[in-house]
């Protein structure tokens, strides 16, 4: 007998439209509804998609009782709010990154998580790439041996993204970086330090506050003897789209390439060799596997702008939407669930607060660790 599909509405049509036909394809999903403010642009998608549930209301989409769960695809002030107003009716929550922009938000969401037993999910896209999947399949076949440092990356030039981003404080959008490094070992954050570096434009600064150019962020992890260094910048920095990860062990270590579409580094000892990396399309689903090499849209001019600056995030689109839909329909944790989700946005967001203090010490709340209820 076949199982339920899961009932899944898309709010936010820009990015979010990179996962409508993945939904559709999806053979646990139905994607069922879609939610814009705009008419028009509600309407085109609808119709480019044959998708007949429109709302331009986010909280009359929340009143359907057919929707079992919400994807969340708006601007990242949005995010905190439209999870919690998803979890308090009744949906089940995948939310694009990061989870929210204060320490308060993600403990109010770890919070009606755990008073509703709803499930959430952070859909961070790097440890769902290819890259990150190539790595870990190494990990886990023993061939890195003891993992000794890990260190990762997120350089981007936000010029000309909308108004919201101009000056955001560089470590209030870590997870890219923040999240591989903490997923590899499984591991969680337990404090951070962090020093800003540099400044950027004056006319930048006045929006947060914020004046560093670069943000790196020393990451201690929690009953271990790990830590891990990330590095964020978003303005006024030259270098070329990257988010990044090195992983160094015992017996081999990863490097990720220098620059986009050349090959990275495996370091056997001392010997260097490049390696191809592979797709992981088979880990899915035979429906949606097309869509680790392709978007949504044919020509590179209809394709959001993050999808083509993250040279499509490593094909971890498809990964992110079986993640979710399993976990749903077998009843069990996604990766990043919300503890994990807030333990990996709290890491930015301290991070920065550390900078302001000249890399003053600052621990993880305690409702970010497993096991310890919010």
């Amino acid at each position: 007998m076949s199982r339920k599909k899961i009932n899944i509405a898309i709010i936010g049509l820009g990015f979010g439209a990179e996962f409508i036909p993945i939904y559709q394809k999806h053979p646990d999903a139905n994607m069922y509804a879609i939610c814009q403010r705009t008419q028009s642009k509600v309407d085109e998608i609808g119709d480019a998609f044959g998708i007949e549930k429109r709302y331009t209301d986010y909280n009359e989409l929340l009143k359907d009782p057919d929707v079992d769960a919400v994807h969340i695809n708006t601007p990242i002030q949005n995010h905190a709010a439209q999870s919690l107003a998803a979890l308090r009716a009744g949906k089940h929550v995948a939310c694009t990154v990061p989870m929210a922009t204060t320490v308060e938000e993600c403990r109010q969401i770890v919070e009606a998580v755990q008073e509703t037993g709803l499930t959430y999910m952070m859909m961070e896209t790097v440890v769902y790439s290819r890259e990150f999947l190539f790595v870990k399949e190494m990990y886990e076949k023993g061939e890195l041996g003891k993992i000794q440092f890990l260190r990762a990356s997120h350089q981007q030039e936000m010029a000309g993204w909308p108004g919201y981003w101009e000056g955001l404080p560089p470590m209030h959008y870590a997870t890219h970086c923040v999240g591989p490094v903490l997923a590899l070992p499984k591991a969680e954050a337990e404090y951070v330090s962090c020093f800003g570096s540099g400044r950027i434009d004056e006319n930048l600064i006045t929006k947060y506050g914020s004046p560093f150019a670069i943000e790196t962020c020393h990451i201690k992890f929690k009953d271990s003897d790990l830590s891990a260094e990330v590095t964020r910048s978003l303005f006024n920095t030259a270098r070329q789209y990257r988010e990044s990860f090195d992983v160094y062990g015992s017996r081999k270590s990863f490097e990720w390439t220098q620059i986009e579409h050349e090959d990275s580094v495996i370091h056997t000892g001392e010997t260097p060799e490049r390696v191809k990396i592979p797709d992981y399309a088979r880990l899915l689903p035979e429906e949606i596997q097309m869509f680790t090499k392709a978007g949504v849209y044919d020509s590179e001019s209809n394709q959001h702008l993050s999808f083509i600056q993250g040279a499509g995030h490593g094909g971890s689109h498809p990964h992110l939407v079986h993640a979710f839909i399993s976990a749903l329909t077998e009843g069990r944790q996604p990766y990043p669930n919300a503890q994990q989700s807030a333990n990996i946005t709290c890491v930015g967001i301290l991070a920065h607060e550390s900078a302001m203090k000249g890399g003053e010490i600052i621990y993880l709340p305690e409702f970010t660790w497993s096991g310890v209820p919010a």
